[in-house]
């Protein structure tokens, strides 16, 4: 880890931290919710060391990067964290065309963004965890979340600005962040008001194999300083999102993208989305989607809890160009 470099670049208005290492073609790594470049610790040195260079920035609100305006939800749209992602790689790389790009959980969804805006500037994507989800022209996106999960739902929850912040400082940020971490249930995740984690089913004190104290401490020392909001503030941008994406309802996702979900996956097993993805739907908006692979016994934080198998899929996948 200590091989890994870290540097601060300007780019979009802000200041983005990045982690990187080694040397040859870019590949951009994107993280989720609640979690920091160092998601990525285990294929940023495992890229670097197949003859490519390997980013993992902190995005707009969390970690290392400064400048967003972390109490106005309405700059973290996909067009902001896009815009971040351009200007980042204009700086970094301005003589690569197009890089690869690696993304989960929240990042997976701003890398389907990226793909859908400038395809130009992406030579293939590895999704981990989230789909493409088309456009729902007739509903808004919490409002859908609403009507079918209710107002426990932790996006429900998460709209309304401090309310969620409360309850989380109560519990403490490491003792949210492990719960986070850990969820291994395949339904629907819930934070019934007052309730904290105590509604989390099979959590346990003791850290899976794949997650030390000193990964804990980290995330947490991150969180700790900067708080949950600038994170949130993408689910509080949902349903503005879905105002701006309009122009592409029924748009198609044109860049050669394979797709690794775990079975356990709470995304993977929200109604519809397992047709979806095997049952045709998912490559007709993703046409040049190549491969789904599913990976059996494994859930939401894929890239930590099965760190080998993932680069390999990684490296197999980008390989092909």
């Amino acid at each position: 880890m200590e091989t890994i470099e870290h540097k601060t670049v300007t780019a979009n208005g802000i200041n983005i931290h990045i982690a990187e290492k080694g040397q040859g073609p870019l590949v951009l790594f994107l993280h989720g919710f609640p979690e920091l470049w160092y998601s990525w610790r285990h294929q940023i040195l495992y890229m670097a060391a197949h003859g490519y260079r390997a980013v993992a920035p902190d995005l707009r609100g969390y970690g290392d990067t400064t400048g967003a305006p972390v109490h106005d939800s309405t700059k973290f749209t996909s067009l902001h964290v896009v815009g971040d992602i351009i200007a980042l790689l204009d700086a970094i790389a301005p003589d690569e065309k197009q890089v690869f790009v690696v993304a989960h959980d929240w990042g997976a969804v701003l890398a389907w963004f990226l793909c859908l805006y400038r395809p130009d500037r992406v030579k293939a994507y590895v999704s981990l965890s989230v789909h493409f989800t088309p456009r729902n022209p007739k509903m808004k996106t919490i409002e859908t979340m609403r009507k079918y999960f209710g107002d426990d739902h932790y996006m429900c929850r998460f709209q309304e600005p401090g309310d969620i912040e409360a309850e989380f400082a109560q519990i403490g940020v490491r003792e949210v962040v492990k719960k986070l971490l850990t969820y291994r249930h395949p339904g629907a995740l819930y934070f019934p008001k007052g309730k904290g984690l105590g509604s989390f089913p099979d959590t346990s004190d003791t850290l899976p194999s794949w997650l030390s104290e000193e990964d804990v401490d980290y995330y947490t020392s991150k969180f700790e300083k900067n708080g949950f909001t600038g994170g949130i503030n993408y689910y509080r941008a949902l349903d503005l999102n879905w105002e701006l994406t309009a122009p592409w309802t029924g748009a198609q996702v044109k860049v050669p993208t394979k797709f690794v979900v775990g079975d356990l996956d709470l995304v993977y097993n929200i109604p519809g989305v397992k047709e979806y993805v095997q049952g045709g739907g998912f490559k007709k908006d993703v046409p040049l989607l190549d491969e789904v692979v599913v990976m059996e016994g494994v859930a939401h934080f894929l890239n930590q809890e099965k760190p080998d198998e993932i680069n390999q899929h990684i490296l197999e996948y980008i390989k092909k160009f």
